[in-house]
């Protein structure tokens, strides 16, 4: 049966994330040929909505307002509900995110629906949207429909393809104010520590060290191979507890969890709760000098060695090939 699917788009410095793209294409999926409607929140983002028509949404919904220039639950809180009032959606989709996984247990409370969080696949069933999420870190999973009431979930990112962008779609672009008082939260400033040009949650490309790396001088070689693959730099836990590099680059059970099209473990070992964050990588490559390190247990390919030698050898080939090319 044809639904009205919401999907709240995610602005991060001015742009669209890709997992809205991505959310858009469940969308269609779950909306099983009734309409996708995008949902942008911000101070003048406007000029984003004709975007995510291009990806696949009919129409888009813009909330310009001064407390939605920077992310805090009660302010979007307020605003989405508002939308949700207006829209009456039968679906409700968006990225499994920092924000997404904060906003959206508040959203389906509200709505008295349940939540399906992480999913990273979509498929009708007889008329029902029924979606795949790992369980156990990753060692399962599992699949879960909604049986009644509005279909609410979140997108792990890099896991559904975009649909293809097409320029030529067109859709109404519409605004709503909405009224957001009482707020307990007010973000005067915003400070970030540089972690590089590419969001690691998704980053096509993973260079990610370990302790194996030794230091924080360790880490610029990983980033030379990431920056020349168009990648990002991650690390273990046990990297971030030595203090090598920042916590917000952690990938793992407590960490970001991250499924890229190639992973590189570099002098990683491959602890348990790390895999949990990265196993389900679509092609891994590690590099370590104990032949015996789990990691190589879930590598496509694995080499043995010392990474001060073996890193630079790669880089350099990679570099003459790409340059060839």
């Amino acid at each position: 049966m044809a639904k009205k699917v919401l999907v709240i788009g995610e602005v991060r410095d001015g742009e669209l994330r890709n997992v809205s793209y991505e959310a858009v294409a469940a969308g269609k999926e779950v909306a099983d040929g009734g309409e996708v409607v995008g949902v942008l929140l911000g101070e003048d983002v406007s000029g984003l909505a004709e975007s995510l028509i291009h990806y696949g949404a009919d129409r888009v919904i813009v909330v310009n307002h001064a407390d939605l220039k920077t992310y805090t639950t009660d302010a979007y809180q307020q605003a989405l509900l508002q939308v949700l009032d207006v829209e009456n959606p039968e679906g409700v989709l968006l990225g499994h995110t920092s924000l997404g996984k904060d906003v959206s247990p508040r959203l389906a409370m509200k709505l008295n629906a349940g939540l399906i969080s992480d999913a990273i696949s979509v498929e009708m069933d007889g008329g029902d949207a029924v979606f795949t999420r790992p369980i156990y870190s990753g060692k399962a999973f599992e699949k879960k429909k909604v049986n009644e009431g509005v279909v609410f979930a979140t997108i792990r990112p890099n896991n559904i393809p975009p649909l293809e962008k097409d320029e030529s779609r067109s859709g109404d672009v519409s605004n709503l104010t909405v009224d957001i008082k009482d707020l307990r939260t007010v973000i005067k400033d915003v400070v970030r520590k540089a972690t590089g040009g590419v969001d690691l949650s998704e980053a096509k490309v993973i260079v990610a060290g370990g302790r194996g790396v030794k230091g924080k001088e360790g880490f610029e070689p990983l980033q030379e191979l990431a920056d020349l693959l168009g990648g990002a730099v991650g690390a273990s836990r046990g990297a971030c507890d030595a203090d090598y590099c920042d916590y917000s680059l952690q990938i793992g059970q407590t960490g970001k969890v991250v499924t890229p099209d190639l992973y590189i473990a570099v002098g990683l070992s491959g602890a348990i709760q790390h895999l949990a964050g990265m196993s389900n990588s679509k092609v891994i490559v590690a590099i370590n000098k104990d032949p015996e390190a789990p990691i190589f247990e879930v590598a496509d390919y694995g080499i043995v060695g010392d990474l001060f030698e073996i890193l630079p050898i790669l880089t350099e080939e990679l570099k003459s090939t790409l340059v060839s090319n």
